[in-house]
């Protein structure tokens, strides 16, 4: 197997008494659907914030594309590649899909317009939108000048992940990505899920429905306690034994404990 893209060792981040990761490993490697789960409390929210510079850490290293790395905020992880789409999308509703896509990026007008006068080239974004939103088969969205907020709960996911996509990402998190939508919707963004993939990018996916764990997942990272208890192979276990693993009911493989 090729070295980890993405990868920690040894992560610890105390809140007062409260530990919320602890001696914690974490492995992403090139191309891959890695789910995360674990209950409530596990210690995933704290994992990824440290993964995408939202916390900083007490001790432990992560290394990206084998350099160590030191994040002190989102826009650092960013910019060394690594987006994050949070459940709440982060997406400004009454903007349109154009602005939304290249908030913080925006492109300037070439010459004195651009440079002296901040304006900016809507037309070359535009045009760039059209074509991120394309290569990611979302077709649907037809007028992409059209506010966030007239868009339906897949539509803007799809939005939020093509905006991860779209401007170098090495490495995407998404946190939850179908917690709030129907059958339907899901589903849409389960097939956007493997289009990044299928460009190579590869995807931490944090979530707790099982049957799109167990869909779309190359390896699955079970979280218990602050730490990483193992990792198992969907066509290795069953739905019930990664939630026997994620409750404590049941022992890790011995196999599989530093995978």
């Amino acid at each position: 197997m090729n070295a980890p893209i993405l990868s920690a060792r040894g992560l610890q981040k105390r809140y007062g008494r409260v530990t919320a990761l602890n001696d914690c490993d974490f492995d992403l490697y090139p191309g891959e659907i890695l789910a995360v789960i674990g209950d409530n409390g596990a210690g995933k929210s704290s994992l990824i914030k440290a993964l995408s510079g939202a916390i900083r850490i007490d001790a432990g290293t992560i290394t990206l594309n084998n350099e160590e790395v030191h994040f002190s905020s989102p826009l650092q992880a960013q910019e060394a590649g690594i987006a994050t789409v949070y459940q709440t999308l982060a997406l400004s509703p009454a903007l349109s899909i154009v602005d939304n896509m290249f908030m913080g990026r925006e492109i300037r007008a070439e010459g004195i317009a651009g440079r002296w006068l901040r304006k900016l080239d809507h037309g070359k974004m535009r045009e760039i939108a059209r074509e991120k939103l394309s290569e990611l088969g979302l077709m649907t969205i037809q007028n992409i000048d059209q506010p966030v907020e007239t868009l339906s709960g897949g539509q803007r996911q799809g939005v939020a992940v093509a905006r991860a996509a779209a401007f170098g990402s090495k490495v995407i998190i998404l946190d939850e990505p179908t917690a709030a939508l129907g059958v339907k919707e899901s589903r849409k963004v389960l097939d956007l899920i493997q289009d990044v993939r299928a460009r190579g990018i590869p995807i931490i996916l944090i979530s707790h429905n099982m049957p799109h764990v167990f869909e779309v997942a190359d390896r699955i990272h079970v979280h218990r306690l602050g730490r990483r208890l193992c990792t198992v192979a969907p066509d290795d276990c069953t739905m019930s034994d990664a939630v026997a693993l994620m409750t404590g009911a049941k022992a890790p493989p011995g196999e599989s404990i530093a995978a």
